[in-house]
Order: C-alpha cells, then sequence, then structure tokens
C-alpha cells in the first residue's frame, strides 16, 4: 500500500517506519543532502522514489489527464493546430507510444481528424507547422495517408522554395524564415520525421540545411548557447551577461534530438550535429539551479529567483535522451537528469502542471498557477526519456 507522505523533496528513498514515531531520514543524489520529515502510518517498510518506472509512468498520466480533462472541460485556448498545442501533442503522443496507453493517441487521432490533417494557415511560418511532426509520427504507426497528404504538399513548397533571406529581425522575416530559435523545434522536427515517415530524405536535408543556416546566426559559440532573435544580441540582463532565455534554448535541445532521431549514423551533418548536442548539453548542466531546475535566464538566475518548468522540462527531456542514445556520459548526466525530474515533479499538483512561462520571447516570471500546453509537452517528453532509461536500468 503505498503510503501518502509530504516530503521536502521527491527522491529515492527506502526506510523502516516505526508507527509510532516520527523518522527523520537523510538521502543522498549526487552530494546534495537533503533532510526528510516522514510521518509513518501502517508501521511496514515504506518505500517511496519517483525513479522508479510505475512511479515515472504515474506521474506522466496524472499530467497528461489533467491536460485532456482540461481540454473537455474548457475547450482549447488556441487553435488546435497552433503551435502551442502542436509542443503538446509530441509529448503526448510519446506517453501514446508506451505500451498499453494507446487511448492517448486516440486523443491525437480524434484532433487531426477534427481538423482534417491540416496545419496553420500561414505556409512558411514554422510555428503554424510544428503539428506536422506528430502527423508524421501517427501516419508512421497507422499508415493512413490523409494523415500526412496536406502536410507533405506543404512541405514541398518548402523545400522549392529558395531561402535567401538574410535573417535579421525586420519585414515579417520570421513568417518565411527560421529567424528565431523557438523555429528550430517547430519545423525542423516536422520535416525531419516526415522524411522518415515517407523515405523521401529531401525533407530531413532542407531540416538539416536551414538548421545551420539559423545556427550560423543566432548561436554564440562562446557561450555555447543561442540568443533568441536579433534583436538579443546587444541585450544585457541586470547582472551585466548576456540574455539567454531558458525555454528558447529548451526549443533548441529538444529541436536538436528530435532531428538527430531522424538522421541516419552515415548522413554527412550527423557527427556536426552530435557535436552542437554534446557542447550545448555541457553548457545548459553547469547552469542547472540547486533545486534541479532552469530560471528564466540561465546567465542571470537571480533576476527570475523561482523555478521554470518548459524550459527545465526540455532540458531533461534532451539529456535523458542523449543517455539513451549513448551520446552522454552517465555518471556526469544521471543526477542532473535525476534533479531536474525531481524539480519538475515539485511543480505538479492535483496532475496540473505549474511554474511554466507564458507565451513570450524573453525571460519572464511565473508562479504555482503558472501553466500551458507546450510545458505538459515537455513534462511528458522528459518522463517518457527517464522512463525508458529506468526500464532498461532498474537499479540506477
Amino acid at each position: 500500500m503505498r503510503n501518502v507522505t509530504k516530503l521536502t523533496a521527491f527522491m529515492l528513498v527506502f526506510i523502516t517506519v516505526n508507527s509510532k514515531s516520527q523518522s527523520v531520514v537523510k538521502a543522498n543524489i549526487s552530494n546534495a543532502e537533503y533532510a526528510i520529515n516522514v510521518k509513518p502510518r501502517y508501521g511496514q517498510i515504506f518505500e517511496d522514489t519517483v525513479f522508479k518506472t510505475k512511479a515515472i509512468f504515474n506521474a506522466m498520466q496524472r499530467v497528461a489527464d489533467w491536460q485532456i480533462n482540461t481540454w473537455n472541460s474548457k475547450g482549447f485556448k488556441a487553435s488546435k493546430v497552433d503551435w502551442t498545442n502542436g509542443a503538446c501533442y509530441t509529448g503526448l503522443f510519446a506517453f501514446g507510444s508506451l505500451k498499453g496507453n494507446q487511448k492517448y493517441l486516440k486523443v491525437l487521432l480524434d484532433i487531426g481528424n477534427d481538423v482534417k490533417w491540416n496545419t496553420g494557415h500561414l505556409r512558411f511560418y514554422a510555428d503554424d507547422y510544428c503539428v506536422g511532426q506528430t502527423y508524421a509520427q501517427l501516419y508512421g504507426r497507422y499508415r493512413r495517408k490523409e494523415m500526412i497528404t496536406p502536410f507533405t504538399i506543404q512541405a514541398d513548397s518548402i523545400v522549392a522554395s529558395p531561402h535567401d533571406e538574410p535573417l535579421h529581425w525586420r519585414n515579417n522575416i520570421q513568417l518565411r524564415e527560421w529567424a528565431w530559435c523557438d523555429a528550430l523545434f517547430m519545423a525542423p522536427p516536422s520535416l525531419a520525421y516526415l522524411s522518415t515517415t515517407t523515405g523521401d530524405q529531401k525533407y530531413l536535408n532542407t531540416a538539416i540545411k536551414l538548421w545551420w543556416k539559423t545556427t550560423d546566426f543566432l548561436y554564440d559559440p562562446a557561450e555555447k548557447l543561442y540568443f533568441r532573435d536579433e534583436t538579443f544580441f546587444n541585450k544585457k540582463e541586470k547582472n551585466g551577461e548576456k540574455v539567454f532565455w531558458s525555454r528558447g534554448n529548451g526549443w533548441v535541445v529538444a529541436g536538436l534530438v528530435r532531428v538527430l532521431e531522424n538522421t541516419p549514423k552515415n548522413h554527412p551533418d550527423r557527427a556536426r550535429l552530435e557535436k552542437l548536442f554534446k557542447n550545448m548539453i555541457s553548457r545548459i548542466a553547469r547552469l542547472q539551479q540547486q533545486d534541479g531546475s532552469w530560471h528564466a535566464s540561465l546567465l542571470d538566475p537571480d533576476s527570475y529567483p523561482i523555478k521554470e518548468m518548459s524550459g527545465t522540462g526540455f532540458f531533461c527531456y534532451a539529456m535523458a535522451w542523449g543517455l539513451n542514445q549513448g551520446l552522454l556520459d552517465e555518471k556526469t548526466y544521471l543526477p542532473v537528469v535525476k534533479r531536474s525530474w525531481l524539480a519538475l515533479n515539485s511543480a505538479v499538483k492535483d496532475g496540473m502542471l505549474g511554474y511554466v512561462q507564458p507565451i513570450g520571447a524573453s525571460p519572464d516570471q511565473v508562479n504555482a498557477n503558472s501553466t500551458a500546453v507546450y510545458g505538459v509537452g515537455a513534462f511528458l517528453l522528459s518522463g517518457v526519456q527517464l522512463y525508458n532509461f529506468m526500464e532498461r536500468h532498474p537499479n540506477y
């Protein structure tokens, strides 16, 4: 029987409970010591761990069900093909792909059928075809041609476009080019998954070509982070550091692993993409805060002194994926992933994921009631990767 207990932190704890006393337990996770006050109830061996597959699954289920129930009771805040929902669908697909979880895929099938598998109306705007990656994944599973027909037509036009404009932030460049870092989650994975599901490499090659165009413009090789867009090149935080937005860089690394997931080992750009991934993850890991989260501003966390879950979720996802792929050292990065999963769990109340920065383009404040669908997507993506890792390493 599960003992319902308030903990000062979620972590792996094995203790023997005395039914007439209160135990104070210290658990060590990567040299960070926490004191946990446990009020015993049943006089039995008490086990509470968020790192067992069952607990990870249950955490994802609570968050996924809360989001779906909210859609059912209150409706969608934005169009069903909006990028915010598109980011959420990526997590729902990942969770729905676990054994016995097809009901979550049915939610996505119903949405796709309702919108007739169309994307947004702006054909070259990355946000408007974020949903394409989930359509492609669903097609890979169900092989129903209508799932990708509209997006394939759109993708063909994207491939045929010259993409010869500079990425300076003017003249609505974002409607035609990937001129802001968020676009690297919305667009490249959609083309990459379409390549995998159709077998046509032109979509992946276009995704990678345009990935490097955006990277050449927005990536700061000294900091190993991406500016949000050109307008941030000369901006400074209160502490004098450059402005690097947590979720913005979360979009990047999450998009990067989703492109890598569809890039063959022998692709000429594979090694370069892996090097970028490792460089960014190494930098991001060193910026993790003591509570396991990343704050809204990566280089000025004190100006936003509270955990932020959308950036944290995407970072956790990317690192856990890297562990599963053997690209990252387990001794170095598993503790970082575990601490971030603890932080993500600490932000969930009654199934609602809080501390998610609202829609924006730069670091901003959050609170316990701040939630958004893309945060749910990040939570589920990270949870599935951690679930897969712990399933293969149950004693870690």
